[in-house]
């Protein structure tokens, strides 16, 4: 198996998912649905003038461009590192602990430098006072994107198809360790990390220019850098972009990355029962 040098940690798992299995079927039919209902209430609550999620204020981040180039730094480089203190024949199962474990080593790290340079706790947006409403809107969020996201990835594979490591790995390791290994990957380091490098630290700042450069463009400049960071697992980040847009909004709306990782981590979870669930 080729050896990719990139971290499989990411969104990437739900593109594959998207093949026309019985259970992939079954989601997608219900998730149509369930899309359709969270897009209905988005609809009726513009018509009164609304916003689809309520803002919560919040003040603009404290951190400038130089901090945001130093988080990339600390998330490329620690993956760098990672990857270059491992014996060249490590297994698989150690190369992803390693990337896991990098890319929650660079948020903890970056975290800190922001705190340390007098960015506020709160404006990290790990908060967890709201936790309830977050989950809630991290979950209608997947309502919103599972189905026509998966339909999107479907669709596109038949164009290019889609490969990943992670997708190798799975199919020739289904024992516990490299489950387990895959769900920590996908599921707990990947949301955290990317939705506070993408949606807190860079899109916080890019906020910080809205009113001057006009409005919603961060959003996009956000999950336009998050999808090309997947670049090249065929047309994969296609579908990210998407999904990066509706992060963003949650993101922008509540200033907590919290609704984001809920809705990545779910995300991540049900395109790896999907996988799983193909034999």
């Amino acid at each position: 198996m080729q050896h990719d040098p990139r971290p499989a940690t990411d969104a990437d798992l739900p593109l594959e998912a998207a093949e026309a299995a019985p259970t992939a079927i079954l989601l997608v039919a219900l998730g149509l649905a369930a899309s359709f209902v969270v897009l209905g209430r988005a609809v009726a609550r513009a018509r009164r003038g609304l916003p689809a999620v309520d803002v919560r204020p919040h003040p603009p981040v404290a951190w400038g461009g130089g901090d945001v180039a130093a988080a990339v730094a600390s998330y490329l480089g620690l993956q760098i590192v990672a990857s270059a203190v491992l014996p060249t024949a490590a297994t698989v199962h150690l190369r992803l602990a390693a990337a896991g474990t990098a890319v929650l080593a660079a948020t903890l790290l970056t975290a800190a430098q922001l705190v340390a340079r007098g960015a506020p706790r709160d404006s990290l947006g790990f908060g967890l006072a709201r936790l309830r409403d977050d989950a809630a809107l991290g979950i209608a969020g997947l309502a919103l994107v599972l189905a026509p996201l998966l339909c999107l990835a479907g669709l596109l594979d038949r164009v290019q198809p889609y490969r990943h490591e992670i997708i190798d790995f799975l199919a020739a390791h289904r024992d516990p360790l490299a489950i387990g290994l895959v769900a920590f990957c996908a599921v707990v380091a990947a949301p955290i990390a990317e939705e506070f490098l993408f949606r807190r630290v860079l899109q916080g700042w890019l906020e910080r220019h809205e009113p001057a450069w006009g409005q919603g463009w961060p959003i996009l400049a956000s999950s336009a850098a998050f999808a090309l960071a997947h670049y090249g697992q065929g047309l994969g980040w296609i579908p990210l972009f998407f999904f990066g847009i509706v992060c963003g909004y949650l993101a922008r709306q509540t200033g907590s990355i919290v609704p984001g990782v809920v809705l990545h981590a779910l995300f991540n979870a049900v395109s790896l029962a999907i996988i799983l669930g193909r034999g």
